[in-house]
């Protein structure tokens, strides 16, 4: 079974390869890759805890919206609109949570704006913009985040793929680019292969294994990952070989992840809250970055002064 990741060089339109590479796969293999992504991640789940009560977030690029229903603490106080490319996921967060509650989607892109601009006072966006298959278009992307939320009071959250993998990961990631004229890291185009074979269809429980992890903060939490099957596992007797997927991604180093969420604001002027001299005028300030699981992540908040 291929478990390699392979280095890539994007030479299509862009749009015209991440309609191959990413937006078909994940309508091919929704189901078992939504059976896999339903534990939420430790400082999203916070993220999502501390906001006010009445709020009104984003999901951008909710996938089988495994965090629409959160936070779990204090259900319905705020509520999280999820949206995204693939209908088949986006069928599958209209139930994220189980019960009777109906989660809202929209079907639509991450470099669109379809509301008016502020119309949320939060927004999240996890493992998606490392799909992306230019540095303009992931800029645009984190743009229409910003864009999205108040410019008053707005928080967002940003995940990516990082070319840094944890002590359990099993990707073997090439080693990444460099821009020549600086020396700076300009992450890594890679595919990254998934395995969809006849078993993984079938409604049986997947096998699980169970890690323990620390999440920065001194205590510990499990994950629990579905493993895929291998083809000597295929239990239908058949000789079928399974299907293998390769999804593009764009895989950050830090320095570029975090170039790229400061430069998109440039324009809106990026700014501490706590500067002097300022009157009259908005900006947007970090108020935490780093990394965790394989993925860096940069939280920002809006602000009037």
């Amino acid at each position: 079974m291929p478990t390699a990741v392979t280095p890539v060089i994007v030479s299509d339109n862009p749009q015209i390869y991440e309609d191959a590479h990413v937006h078909a796969i994940y309508e091919e293999i929704a189901p078992h890759f939504s059976s896999t992504r339903y534990k939420p991640w430790p400082v999203i789940a916070q993220f999502l805890s501390s906001l006010p009560t009445g709020w009104i977030g984003l999901d951008s690029g909710t996938g089988n919206g495994k965090y629409l229903p959160l936070p779990l603490e204090r259900p319905g106080s705020v509520w999280t609109i999820g949206l995204d490319r693939s209908r088949n996921l986006l069928g599958i967060a209209r139930n994220a949570g189980g019960g009777e509650a109906s989660r809202e989607v929209v079907w639509g892109d991450v470099l669109g704006l379809p509301w008016r601009r502020g119309a949320f006072d939060y927004a999240i966006s996890i493992a998606t913009i490392h799909h992306l298959s230019t540095h303009a278009r992931r800029k645009v992307a984190v743009q229409r985040i910003i864009e999205s939320i108040s410019p008053v009071h707005g928080r967002a959250l940003i995940y990516v793929w990082a070319i840094e993998q944890d002590e359990l990961s099993k990707r073997s990631i090439p080693s990444e680019q460099s821009d020549e004229l600086n020396g700076q890291s300009k992450g890594q185009d890679v595919f990254v292969p998934w395995v969809l074979s006849q078993m993984s269809s079938k409604p049986k429980p997947s096998a699980k294994s169970s890690r323990t992890r620390s999440n920065g903060s001194g205590s510990t939490y499990q994950e629990e990952e579905a493993v895929s099957p291998s083809p000597e596992d295929n239990t239908t007797g058949t000789s079928e070989k399974p299907a293998v997927f390769n999804r593009y991604y764009h895989m950050f180093a830090q320095a570029n992840e975090l170039g790229l969420v400061i430069g998109s604001p440039h324009e809106l002027r990026v700014e501490s809250p706590d500067s002097k001299h300022i009157r009259n005028m908005t900006g947007i300030d970090i108020v935490q970055d780093g990394w965790e699981r394989s993925n860096y992540y940069v939280e920002i908040r809006c602000w009037r002064k």
